[in-house]
């Protein structure tokens, strides 16, 4: 008898879609499918839900990724993801320097350093208040504690926070330059 696989959840459809993004090996996400508590996204063979209510939470506070910790991505993978993120946002950026005022150029620029400081926003949820590092058991996934172990001092309260500081002010320069 064939074991069915667990259902994931999901806090909203952007945390949906980047585990399907980092696990899914050659996998063509399907549109998602809603049903009677949230929409079903697949990947692969891989399936997430997401219910309404948590993405309207998401939304109505301000959380692209969701509310609360993930359950589905470790602060590692959220550290790679950020700097993924990132070099998206710096490689388009530069393009726009030389085509700027492309509308479409413009917006993936500044959605992907929202996304690269949002990301480090969540390995933050990972870090208890009080302490200077996240602790070493909130990694479940070889990515995440290959990540910790590459880069351990990436994952302190101060370089995370100077790090998001960083996005943010690329951010704010790019609007600022060619809002």
């Amino acid at each position: 008898m064939e074991q069915a696989v667990p259902i994931s959840y999901a806090r909203t459809l952007a945390e949906a879609r980047l585990y399907l993004a980092l696990t899914v090996e050659a996998g063509r996400e399907e549109p998602p499918v809603e049903g009677p508590e949230g929409w079903t996204l697949r990947s692969g063979g891989v399936e997430v839900l997401v219910p309404y209510a948590s993405e309207a939470e998401a939304r109505d506070e301000g959380e692209p990724f969701g509310v609360g910790l993930s359950e589905l991505l470790d602060p590692g993978q959220w550290r790679l993801a950020s700097a993924g993120y990132a070099r998206r946002a710096l490689a388009d950026d530069l393009e726009y320097a030389e085509e700027p005022g492309d509308e479409s150029l413009f917006l993936r620029v500044v959605s992907g350093w929202e996304s690269a400081r949002d990301a480090l926003g969540e390995v933050l949820k990972f870090l208890p208040p009080g302490e200077r590092e996240v602790p070493a058991e909130a990694f479940w996934t070889e990515t995440g504690l290959a990540a910790r172990e590459a880069e351990p001092e990436s994952f302190l309260r101060d370089r995370l926070a100077e790090d998001i500081a960083f996005y943010q002010q690329n951010l704010d320069d790019f609007r600022s330059l060619n809002g």
